[in-house]
Protein backbone atom coordinates (compact mmCIF):
# COMPACT_ATOMS: atom_id res chain seq x y z
CA UNK A 1 0.00 0.00 0.00
CA UNK A 2 2.99 2.20 0.65
CA UNK A 3 3.65 2.42 -2.80
CA UNK A 4 1.13 2.75 -4.51
CA UNK A 5 0.61 6.22 -2.10
CA UNK A 6 3.98 7.50 -2.87
CA UNK A 7 3.44 6.18 -6.48
CA UNK A 8 0.20 8.25 -6.54
CA UNK A 9 1.73 11.07 -4.86
CA UNK A 10 5.05 11.21 -7.55
CA UNK A 11 2.11 10.56 -10.57
CA UNK A 12 0.13 13.69 -9.28
CA UNK A 13 3.41 16.25 -8.37
CA UNK A 14 4.31 15.29 -12.27
CA UNK A 15 1.32 16.05 -13.71
CA UNK A 16 1.32 19.39 -11.48
CA UNK A 17 4.43 20.13 -13.20
CA UNK A 18 3.86 18.90 -16.62
CA UNK A 19 0.03 19.10 -17.40
CA UNK A 20 -0.17 22.73 -18.78
CA UNK A 21 3.42 21.39 -21.24
CA UNK A 22 1.17 18.53 -22.21
CA UNK A 23 -2.06 20.86 -22.76
CA UNK A 24 0.03 23.32 -25.10
CA UNK A 25 1.47 19.98 -27.40
CA UNK A 26 -2.08 18.94 -27.44
CA UNK A 27 -4.06 22.01 -28.31
CA UNK A 28 -1.50 22.65 -31.23
CA UNK A 29 -2.00 18.86 -32.52
CA UNK A 30 -5.52 19.03 -32.17
CA UNK A 31 -6.24 22.92 -32.73
CA UNK A 32 -9.48 22.85 -30.37
CA UNK A 33 -9.38 23.03 -26.55
CA UNK A 34 -11.86 20.47 -26.00
CA UNK A 35 -10.41 18.10 -28.11
CA UNK A 36 -6.92 19.01 -26.78
CA UNK A 37 -8.12 18.50 -22.98
CA UNK A 38 -9.59 14.89 -24.30
CA UNK A 39 -6.15 13.94 -26.08
CA UNK A 40 -4.75 15.56 -22.25
CA UNK A 41 -6.88 12.80 -20.42
CA UNK A 42 -6.24 9.84 -22.86
CA UNK A 43 -2.24 10.35 -22.24
CA UNK A 44 -2.41 11.12 -18.33
CA UNK A 45 -4.67 8.04 -18.56
CA UNK A 46 -2.18 6.17 -20.06
CA UNK A 47 0.60 7.24 -18.16
CA UNK A 48 -1.57 6.67 -14.99
CA UNK A 49 -1.43 2.94 -16.05
CA UNK A 50 1.98 2.65 -16.51
CA UNK A 51 3.00 5.10 -14.01
CA UNK A 52 5.55 2.64 -11.57
CA UNK A 53 7.21 2.04 -15.53
CA UNK A 54 7.42 5.29 -16.90
CA UNK A 55 8.70 7.23 -13.43
CA UNK A 56 12.18 5.04 -13.84
CA UNK A 57 13.03 5.80 -17.55
CA UNK A 58 15.62 8.31 -18.39
CA UNK A 59 13.42 11.38 -19.50
CA UNK A 60 10.09 10.49 -18.20
CA UNK A 61 8.78 14.28 -19.11
CA UNK A 62 10.01 12.75 -22.71
CA UNK A 63 7.92 9.44 -22.52
CA UNK A 64 5.08 11.69 -21.97
CA UNK A 65 5.23 13.87 -24.69
CA UNK A 66 5.17 10.57 -26.90
CA UNK A 67 2.47 9.05 -25.08
CA UNK A 68 0.82 12.14 -26.48
CA UNK A 69 1.69 12.07 -30.05
CA UNK A 70 1.00 8.63 -30.06
CA UNK A 71 -3.07 8.48 -29.07
CA UNK A 72 -2.95 12.36 -31.42
CA UNK A 73 -2.04 10.10 -34.45
CA UNK A 74 -3.67 6.87 -33.38
CA UNK A 75 -7.36 8.65 -32.96
CA UNK A 76 -6.23 10.21 -36.70
CA UNK A 77 -5.93 6.94 -37.78
CA UNK A 78 -8.74 5.19 -36.04
CA UNK A 79 -11.18 7.84 -37.39
CA UNK A 80 -13.92 6.74 -34.84
CA UNK A 81 -14.80 10.16 -33.61
CA UNK A 82 -18.12 11.40 -34.49
CA UNK A 83 -17.26 14.90 -33.44
CA UNK A 84 -17.68 18.03 -36.15
CA UNK A 85 -15.71 20.17 -36.07
CA UNK A 86 -17.19 24.08 -35.36
CA UNK A 87 -16.19 27.45 -34.97
CA UNK A 88 -15.93 28.68 -31.45
CA UNK A 89 -15.13 31.36 -29.68
CA UNK A 90 -11.58 31.61 -27.65
CA UNK A 91 -11.97 30.61 -24.35
CA UNK A 92 -10.37 32.84 -21.62
CA UNK A 93 -9.12 30.68 -18.63
CA UNK A 94 -7.78 32.62 -16.02
CA UNK A 95 -9.27 36.19 -15.01
CA UNK A 96 -6.16 38.81 -15.66
CA UNK A 97 -4.79 36.61 -18.22
CA UNK A 98 -6.25 38.14 -21.36
CA UNK A 99 -4.36 38.32 -24.06
CA UNK A 100 -4.16 41.56 -26.12
CA UNK A 101 -6.85 41.35 -28.96
CA UNK A 102 -4.20 41.64 -31.95
CA UNK A 103 -2.15 38.38 -30.26
CA UNK A 104 -5.54 36.80 -29.74
CA UNK A 105 -6.43 37.06 -33.37
CA UNK A 106 -2.81 35.80 -34.55
CA UNK A 107 -3.61 32.76 -32.12
CA UNK A 108 -6.94 32.48 -33.68
CA UNK A 109 -5.73 32.94 -37.49
CA UNK A 110 -2.52 30.16 -37.15
CA UNK A 111 -4.61 27.95 -35.45
CA UNK A 112 -6.95 27.62 -37.93
CA UNK A 113 -4.18 27.09 -40.87
CA UNK A 114 -2.59 24.50 -38.46
CA UNK A 115 -5.85 22.76 -38.27
CA UNK A 116 -5.88 22.90 -42.40
CA UNK A 117 -2.69 20.52 -42.36
CA UNK A 118 -3.07 16.79 -42.34
CA UNK A 119 -2.78 15.25 -39.23
CA UNK A 120 0.74 14.07 -39.47
CA UNK A 121 2.11 17.22 -41.48
CA UNK A 122 0.61 18.83 -38.10
CA UNK A 123 2.66 16.72 -36.02
CA UNK A 124 6.12 17.07 -38.14
CA UNK A 125 5.54 20.98 -37.43
CA UNK A 126 4.41 20.86 -34.06
CA UNK A 127 7.74 18.91 -33.30
CA UNK A 128 10.25 20.45 -35.27
CA UNK A 129 9.37 24.01 -34.59
CA UNK A 130 7.46 24.40 -31.74
CA UNK A 131 9.06 21.48 -29.63
CA UNK A 132 12.35 22.45 -31.75
CA UNK A 133 12.86 18.38 -32.12
CA UNK A 134 15.65 17.49 -34.75
CA UNK A 135 14.65 16.17 -37.81
CA UNK A 136 16.07 12.68 -36.79
CA UNK A 137 14.42 12.73 -33.60
CA UNK A 138 10.78 14.33 -35.01
CA UNK A 139 12.02 10.81 -37.96
CA UNK A 140 11.54 8.83 -34.92
CA UNK A 141 8.95 9.76 -33.05
CA UNK A 142 6.89 9.70 -35.67
CA UNK A 143 8.38 6.48 -37.61
CA UNK A 144 9.31 7.98 -40.49
CA UNK A 145 12.18 8.79 -42.94
CA UNK A 146 14.77 11.82 -42.18
CA UNK A 147 13.38 12.74 -45.83
CA UNK A 148 9.97 12.13 -45.33
CA UNK A 149 10.52 14.47 -42.33
CA UNK A 150 12.07 17.16 -44.19
CA UNK A 151 9.60 16.63 -47.12
CA UNK A 152 6.33 17.11 -45.09
CA UNK A 153 7.94 20.37 -43.38
CA UNK A 154 8.59 21.44 -46.45
CA UNK A 155 5.04 21.13 -47.83
CA UNK A 156 3.44 22.02 -44.26
CA UNK A 157 5.44 24.77 -44.33
CA UNK A 158 4.64 26.01 -47.61
CA UNK A 159 1.04 25.07 -46.96
CA UNK A 160 0.54 27.42 -43.45
CA UNK A 161 2.60 30.62 -45.41
CA UNK A 162 -0.51 30.26 -48.43
CA UNK A 163 -3.14 30.07 -45.46
CA UNK A 164 -1.76 32.63 -43.70
CA UNK A 165 -1.25 35.02 -46.37
CA UNK A 166 -4.34 34.40 -47.86
CA UNK A 167 -5.86 35.27 -44.79
CA UNK A 168 -3.82 38.48 -44.38
CA UNK A 169 -4.71 38.95 -48.24
CA UNK A 170 -0.70 39.41 -48.88
CA UNK A 171 -0.20 39.16 -52.94
CA UNK A 172 1.06 36.15 -54.18
CA UNK A 173 3.86 37.90 -55.98
CA UNK A 174 4.93 39.47 -52.36
CA UNK A 175 5.25 35.84 -50.89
Amino acid sequence: MRGSRRDDAEFTEFVSQQSDRLYRSAYLLTTSPHAAEDLLQTTLAKMFAGWRRLRTTDDPVAYSHRILLNAFLSERRLRRSSELPMGELPEHHAAGTATPSEDLADRVTLMAALAELAPLDRAVVVLRYWHDHSVTTTAADLHLTEAAVKNRASRALRRLRDLLADDLDIPRSAR
